[in-house]
């Protein structure tokens, strides 16, 4: 066998695994790793400006493609911690990305040693599994474990820590010995589909939940094969948005508080059964367990054993992958339908698309500042069907959720349980070095924006071109309408007067001089007639010059977007749609 410096062995195991891009920033601890990189010559490294924006750039390289794993690096210490919150967002929403960090040598580890921190302790809640290597020639099997564990059941992030000293001692590797560990995934069987089966033919009112676990699975095919045969109307998640196309008979609606459609909420209570596939039951998408589960039987069908059960307890509980399960569900379907034993659903699916034909919201809005709904309808005209969106959390997120069209499965790349402020851009370069020719729009209220806004200039420099559609009120605006309920609206207004932009009046940072200044292009807007422009305007840029090119709207500063606390009770500050022309993009028209 070959002899060679361990460091080295990780750097091919990783290539053996099918690593070809790497998200980072060196340091002295981690060194030895980026030397070995540098002389295997096959993973391309994108330097990131910020340890936390390398987490999401792999966040959001591993949501572009199916069999995706992200790779994030960084050093000891602060680069170990800066990391942990792209852990909990992938470790939320089970996302394998694998983490990388260099560690001070073993000797040395508990003299509190210079950038020498217990990252295994700190990252184990937030990881599937965290560990330090203190043995160089358990290396190997630490990472074949690693990807074993992150492709096996519920996916999820991995956290490898490395001592210098380890990196850097020689042990014995043949690569061509070396094979990937079979990654596990739980099946249903035939008596569970049947059974489930049973209970959704006997329902009157019967519908599919289908969450990201469809997607994790590369199963939305079949979600929409299944959903035909038995002619079951679907309710996405917000992870699973695209499993079913939007234009769709089936599609009937998102469910939820917040990003919700007002048909898909009707269509929920209207309901009497509801198979879940690969979802959670997340309380933005229940509500109160009581208002959710009122009425009808539940199979929940999940990866994850511990998951059946959590929120509440379903009638009938499935431990399997989603893709498993949709292949048997199909297989039955099959066989009771050349037997003419499903039920005829065509007067159920007909009500649920006659709510979402009527049950629209208000888009067109001449308003100056612009509402936000008006840009959402705008690009709704501008982008096609095969535009991903990018976005994480606040009122352009829940609005882009309530208002744009998504047609296909990973085109709606949204961080979904821990939902923090700056992923979106580091999460949108992640998805263009996946690949470059993508279509790749992100949203982002101007906080959000604000919070890693330094990525962009990694955009700049690697060549990763995709359009920003920043959406500015100068506020914390999502929790700005949460503390309405306390009587309030205290520190979260972002309004000032730029001294060196007084055309700005109160709104503060002058977005398009940052941008500019990081190497990308900007264009900002006033008027609801200039966005679709401005958007073409970007598309052109984009392709000229290969970097982000970011559209800044300058809305009116209070918008109050519709959600409530029970999905029976969604609040509508705005007017509702009474004809097409109030909504002209809508994905079902009034008339």
């Amino acid at each position: 066998m070959a002899k060679m410096k361990a460091i080295e062995a990780v750097a091919k195991i990783l290539e053996l695994e099918g690593v070809t891009k790497a998200f980072g920033v060196p340091g002295a601890a981690i060194n030895p790793f980026y030397a070995a990189l540098r002389g295997l010559g096959t993973i391309e490294h994108v330097l990131a400006r910020h340890v936390e924006g390398a987490s999401h750039m792999a966040e959001g390289y591993t949501r572009a493609n199916p069999g995706n794993i992200g790779l994030c690096i960084g050093t000891s210490g602060p680069a170990g911690t800066d990391m942990i919150t792209g852990l909990y967002s992938a470790m939320a929403d089970s996302i394998p990305i694998l983490c990388i960090t260099g560690q001070a040598p073993r000797a040395r580890m508990h003299k509190e040693d210079f950038q020498a921190v217990d990252i295994e302790s700190i990252a184990k809640p937030v990881t599937k599994w965290a560990i330090t290597v203190l043995e160089p020639a358990q290396l190997i099997g630490t990472f074949q474990q690693a990807f074993h564990i992150m492709r096996s059941g519920r996916p999820g992030p991995v956290l490898i820590d490395m001592p210098f000293d380890v990196q850097m001692a020689e042990i014995e590797f043949d690569a061509e010995a070396y094979q990937s560990m079979t990654a596990y995934k739980p099946a249903a069987n035939r008596i569970q589909i049947e059974k489930a089966l049973t209970m959704l033919n006997e329902s009157d009112k019967p519908l599919l939940v289908s969450g990201g676990g469809v997607i994790n699975a590369n199963a939305d095919a079949m979600l929409t094969e299944f959903a035909e045969l038995v002619n079951v109307p679907v309710i996405p998640t917000l992870m699973g948005w695209g499993t079913i196309p939007d234009d769709h008979e089936l599609m009937a609606g998102m469910c939820g508080l917040q990003t919700s459609h007002r048909y898909g909420n009707a269509n929920m209570l209207a309901s009497d059964f509801v198979l879940g596939l690969g979802n959670r039951f997340a309380n933005r998408h229940t509500g109160s367990v009581d208002v959710y589960t009122k009425g009808r039987k539940f199979v929940h069908v999940d990866i994850e054993p511990t998951q059946i059960g959590r929120v509440f307890c379903p009638d009938l509980g499935i431990v399997s992958d989603a893709g498993a399960a949709l292949e048997l569900f199909i297989e039955v379907a099959k066989e009771w339908k050349a037997a003419g034993k499903l039920k005829d659903r065509s007067a159920w699916v007909a009500e649920c698309q006659e709510r979402k034909r009527t049950m629209q919201r208000k888009t067109n809005f001449d308003n100056v500042p612009v509402k936000p709904q008006r840009v959402y309808q705008e690009m709704n005209k501008v982008f096609g069907r095969d535009t991903t969106y990018v976005s994480t959390i606040g009122l352009s997120q829940i609005a882009a959720a309530q208002f744009l069209h998504v047609y296909s499965a990973r085109n709606w790349i949204n961080c979904g349980q821990a939902g923090p402020l700056g992923w979106t851009i580091p999460a949108a370069l992640g998805v263009c070095a996946a690949d470059k020719s993508r279509n790749v729009v992100a949203i982002s209220g101007d906080y959000d924006f604000q919070f890693m806004i330094e990525e962009l200039a990694v955009g700049a420099q690697f060549k990763l071109p995709y359009i920003h559609v920043l959406v500015n009120n100068s506020y914390l605006g999502l929790i700005r309408q949460a503390q309405r309920g306390f009587d309030m609206d205290f520190c979260v207004q972002l309004s000032f007067e730029n001294i060196n932009s007084p055309e700005l009046g109160e709104y503060g940072v002058d977005h398009v001089k940052v941008v500019e200044g990081l190497g990308c292009k900007a264009i900002r807007v006033f008027k609801p007639e200039e966005i679709a422009p401005a958007l073409e305007q970007a598309k052109k840029l984009m392709a000229e010059f290969s970097v982000p090119v970011v559209v800044e709207v300058i809305l009116e500063r209070v918008t109050n977007v519709s959600m409530g606390v029970e999905i029976d009770a969604v609040n509508e500050f705005e007017a509702l749609a009474e004809k097409g022309l109030d909504a002209p993009t809508a994905i079902s028209l009034l008339d």
